[in-house]
Parts: structure tokens; C-alpha cells; sequence
């Protein structure tokens, strides 16, 4: 009898909690707690909470690896907010990526990790319209910052940066609406000057100059129908 007594409680807990999720309000809009599994599987594919068609809280995505689910991505939806948060994540349970989405476009701040989690590999920004916007940021595996650059509405506006692992300046050019624009530096390892000039509408314009462990070895003209050329410091 007792065994009996138990199976049917179970039975109705079953029912009860069945009844608990995949459930719809008055209205035919998704309610409460939903889950959904890989097609002909068992396999959960997402799972996260309705407030009358809305979502609300924390919603998980899976992926389906050799059979069993990895968490992949979660979103958050934070009340009276547009902004989703959203945090990607390798099968290792690592973060790779994580900002906000606003209509699934890329808004707000986004942070990139190096693969394995927890080192900063990449920071930017996104404007309302999902481009590119002030300065974006490149690390290096030992934290130390790889390249620098600015943008405006999605395109290289202003000036750009490279660095060696030992933080030593490499390049350094300008930009004006994605175009080479004003000076340009190039270094080596030590930080010893190598090259030197300006652009112009992304082409090389006037004099520039040539080093050679720090000191100047050869100019040449880039100016248009220019008579001069090439002018050699050793002769």
C-alpha cells in the first residue's frame, strides 16, 4: 500500500511540475519558467522565465556536445531596459565575450578574453547604431597593451597605436574618417626612430625620412611630379 501511496505521489508531482513550465497566460503570451530541448532529444537547448511574453531574469543557451548540454550563452534582461546583457562562453564554462545587445546589434561597452578565461584580450565600444565609437583596446597575453585605436561611428578617426610585449611604441598613425591622415612614426624594438612622414587622403605626401639604428640615412619625396625624389644622406 505504502509502495503503491508513493508511486502516486510521484506521479502527480510529475504532472504538477509539468504543469509549472511551457505554460501561457490569458492572453496566449508565454508565462512562467520555459525550457526547450534539441530537436528529438533530451538534450536542453535553453532555458528562462516569461513574464506575459517578456523576457525577464536570466535565460541560459546550450550547446549540444557529444550528447550532453554546455552552457554556451546567457542573456539578461534587466527591467525597463532595451539593453540585453549577454556573456558568451567556451565549452570550458570560460568567458570569451561579454556586453549589451539592443535589438541584437553590439551597444555599449564589449569585452574580449584570451582564450583559457580571465586575461583581457580586447575592450571597445559600440554607439546606438551598433559602430564602432572612442577607443578601442588590444592586449597582450602579459596585460601589457598591444594597439590603441579611436574610432568615430564605426570607422578610424584619430590616432592609432602599436606596442611591442615590453610596451615599447612601434607605429603611430592618424586617421581622419577611416583614412590615413597627418603624421605617421614607425620604431623598432628599442624604440629608435625608423620612419617618418605624412599622409595624406591615405597616401604618403612630402618628405620622409629613413633610419638606421636612430639616425637618419635617407629622405624621400613623396609630393606629386615632384624633380627630387630621392635624396641619400651618405652621399
Amino acid at each position: 500500500m505504502r509502495s503503491i501511496l508513493i508511486i502516486i505521489l510521484c506521479f502527480f508531482s510529475g504532472q504538477l511540475f509539468a504543469q509549472e513550465i511551457n505554460q501561457f497566460d490569458a492572453q496566449g503570451e508565454r508565462h512562467g519558467k520555459w525550457t526547450k530541448n534539441y530537436d528529438n532529444s533530451k538534450i536542453l537547448r535553453y532555458e528562462g522565465e516569461f513574464n506575459h511574453g517578456k523576457e525577464t531574469g536570466t535565460f541560459k543557451f546550450y550547446k549540444n556536445v557529444d550528447g550532453k548540454a554546455v552552457l554556451a550563452v546567457t542573456r539578461e534582461f534587466v527591467t525597463n531596459s532595451e539593453v540585453v546583457h549577454v556573456t558568451f562562453y567556451d565549452t570550458n564554462k570560460n568567458i570569451v565575450s561579454k556586453g549589451g545587445m539592443k535589438d541584437k546589434i553590439q551597444v555599449g561597452k564589449w569585452v574580449y578574453y584570451h582564450k583559457g578565461g580571465g586575461l583581457v584580450m580586447m575592450e571597445e565600444f559600440y554607439n546606438d547604431n551598433g559602430k564602432l565609437e572612442g577607443e578601442k583596446k588590444t592586449y597582450y597575453k602579459n596585460g601589457v597593451i598591444a594597439e590603441k585605436a579611436n574610432f568615430k561611428d564605426g570607422v578610424l578617426d584619430g590616432v592609432s597605436e602599436w606596442f611591442s610585449e615590453k610596451g615599447v611604441l612601434i607605429r603611430l598613425f592618424n586617421y581622419t574618417n577611416g583614412a590615413l591622415e597627418g603624421p605617421s612614426k614607425s620604431y623598432d624594438s628599442d624604440g629608435k626612430i625608423k620612419m617618418e612622414g605624412v599622409y595624406r587622403n591615405d597616401l604618403k605626401h612630402g618628405i620622409w625620412k629613413f633610419y638606421e639604428n636612430g639616425k637618419l640615412v635617407r629622405e624621400k619625396d613623396f609630393t606629386k611630379r615632384s624633380k627630387n625624389p630621392y635624396k641619400n644622406k651618405n652621399k
